[in-house]
């Protein structure tokens, strides 16, 4: 499920990674089979992964790669049957070895397959308005409708029941079922993955997709970025309101409701039964709890415990933040 619309390429022998890499030839394993590229958590026997923070030391430590690009400071918290592959920038390193595997997910150029709804096997069980493009590999379910001027780009997969707004645009991704985007939303485009390199900006591959799960609610002018090397997931009976922001690898819970004009920043996790007003900000990488409260105007700069309730900037518990702002 990671990435059912990206082709892998591989695989590749060890040796041609380390030449991308412009590292020294391991005559040892310089044959050995590298299937594919995922991140610590996912990735299994023969495949490769990368650690660059201390913040991910416990799935470090448990990692089921045989290879992980990795810093000389950080080689010792990998386990002994995963081989380090020592660079000085994990990040640029990491994208340039994504790319060899899934070359077709750092381009976002248009996709010049579309054709009329019209001329679709979807004309007669879509509900549909003017100007509604559709791309291939893309299925709908039973009883949904597209709004004007709408675009659903190649590799999306639509459930049964499902509103699509106007002036959508949609590729990349995994719709369940009774699921409503509405107007001006674009979801499955490549997230702001980049790295400065050399004076020029190494864009970063993006080879997971976006899964909306049952009951969920997208609102007007909402993006919705695809994972990098994880998918972006909002679960069931979630509601996003308009002009929110869900960057890529993000993971937001069952039953969460979040105001206007959020913005959450990449691979941040969010829990179950979570309440995030307006306006509010959640830096990346973070774990916000279930049943947490975050008040509008928000800066969520750290981890937010369960069942916890925060205001202010940076965040903190709201009893705390009344008292200190009398």
């Amino acid at each position: 499920m990671l990435n059912p619309f990206f082709k892998n390429n591989g695989p590749f022998k060890f040796r041609e990674i380390l030449k991308d890499l412009n590292l020294k030839f391991d005559k040892k394993n310089e044959d050995l089979i590298i299937n594919d590229i995922k991140d610590l958590q996912n990735s299994q026997l023969n495949e490769i992964t990368f650690f660059h923070s201390k913040k991910y030391k416990s799935i470090a430590n448990n990692t089921k790669a045989s290879f992980c690009i990795t810093t000389q400071n950080l080689q010792d918290e990998l386990p002994k049957s995963c081989k380090p592959i020592i660079v000085d920038n994990v990040l640029v390193s990491t994208s340039i070895v994504t790319a060899k595997y899934y070359p077709d997910s750092i381009s976002d150029n248009f996709d010049n397959s579309v054709e009329e709804i019209s001329k679709t096997k979807f004309i007669d069980n879509v509900k549909f308005g003017k100007n509604v493009l559709i791309g291939k590999n893309v299925s709908i379910g039973l009883n949904c409708s597209i709004g004007h001027n709408t675009i659903i780009e190649k590799n999306v997969s639509i459930g049964d029941n499902c509103s699509i707004g106007s002036n959508t645009i949609i590729r990349n991704s995994l719709i369940k079922n009774n699921v409503k985007i509405l107007d001006s939303c674009i979801i499955g485009k490549h997230g702001f993955g980049f790295f400065p390199n050399n004076n020029q900006n190494l864009r970063y591959p993006h080879m997971g997709i976006v899964i909306i799960d049952d009951n969920c609610e997208i609102g007007c002018g909402s993006t919705i970025d695809r994972g990098s090397m994880s998918n972006t997931i909002i679960g069931k009976n979630t509601y996003l309101d308009n002009q929110i922001h869900i960057a890529h690898n993000v993971k937001i819970g069952e039953n969460s409701i979040i105001a206007g004009q959020v913005g959450i920043a990449g691979s941040s996790v969010i829990g179950n039964n979570v309440k995030i007003g307006g306006q509010a900000g959640i830096s990346g990488h973070l774990k916000i709890g279930n049943n947490v409260e975050i008040a509008g105007g928000s800066g969520v700069i750290k981890n937010i415990a369960d069942n916890s309730k925060v205001m202010g900037y940076p965040a903190k518990n709201i009893r705390e933040f009344l008292k200190d702002n009398r």
